[in-house]
């Protein structure tokens, strides 16, 4: 089950969404030509990626924006793509920015936390994005998020509230973390839930302010705005014989 879209864009342009986006595919790209070089890349991610053994203050902010691979930032940058819009469109973009760098800030306190003697680099944008979901789910639980699901022989878009999506993404976290001695084949699990906690904390005192359970209520647990007009079907794909 994969999540690849939601029904409600935002009613702003998200600038700093996309500009996250950006940045971090480009910094991808840029570090490509180490791939052929593990020896530069090793020293490059012992100055830039976060060493809980370590901890250096600079890497818990350099860390956000490095990635392990193809898969790794596809995901991350998707994740951000259907879930900070909506974010950045109610805190505004400095904001936003600021919430964004704080919960992956607090997603590498998390795991320094759990892992403290750890020397394997930490990198990734998924914290900071973990942090970005717990915020979507607490002022949006009822928004709907069209799920890929994959059943071996064809793939169906199924729309899911995003109370279900976001939670039970939480629970495969905490399971999978509490399942590992230390960060479980290379997955940061305690980042994602450190970074999901924090992003839920931070928009506390927005969604108290706004009323709370009240809020939900005139709401209706949704973006205030209204959503697209048709979402396009993904086509049934058949095993050929």
């Amino acid at each position: 089950m994969l999540p690849i879209r939601d029904h409600t864009p935002s009613a702003t342009t998200p600038w700093v969404t996309y500009g996250l986006i950006l940045v971090n595919v480009a910094i991808f790209l840029l570090l490509l030509p180490l791939e052929g070089n593990p020896r530069a890349l090793t020293l490059f991610y012992y100055d830039w990626a976060l060493i809980p053994a370590i901890a250096d203050p600079v890497t818990f902010l350099s860390s956000q924006f490095l990635h392990g691979g193809f898969w790794h930032i596809a995901g991350n940058m998707l994740f951000l793509f259907i879930f900070g819009d909506n974010i950045e469109d109610e805190l505004g973009h400095a904001l936003f920015l600021a919430f964004y760098l704080a919960a992956g800030v607090a997603a590498g306190l998390a795991q320094t936390l759990f892992d403290p003697t750890s020397t394997v680099p930490m990198v990734g944008a998924s914290g900071a994005i973990a942090g970005v979901m717990g915020g979507y789910l607490l002022l949006f639980p009822r928004a709907r998020i069209d799920v890929l699901l994959i059943l071996i022989v064809f793939f169906k878009v199924i729309p899911v509230p995003a109370w279900a999506v976001l939670s039970l993404w939480l629970i495969l976290q905490i399971v999978s973390g509490a399942g590992t001695a230390q960060s479980g084949g290379g997955i940061a699990y305690w980042a994602h839930v450190g970074g999901f906690l924090a992003g839920l904390a931070l928009l506390l005192p927005l969604w108290a302010r706004r009323g709370g359970p009240l809020y939900w209520r005139r709401s209706g647990g949704v973006p205030p705005h209204p959503p697209a007009d048709s979402v396009a079907a993904v086509p049934l794909v058949r095993r050929r014989r």
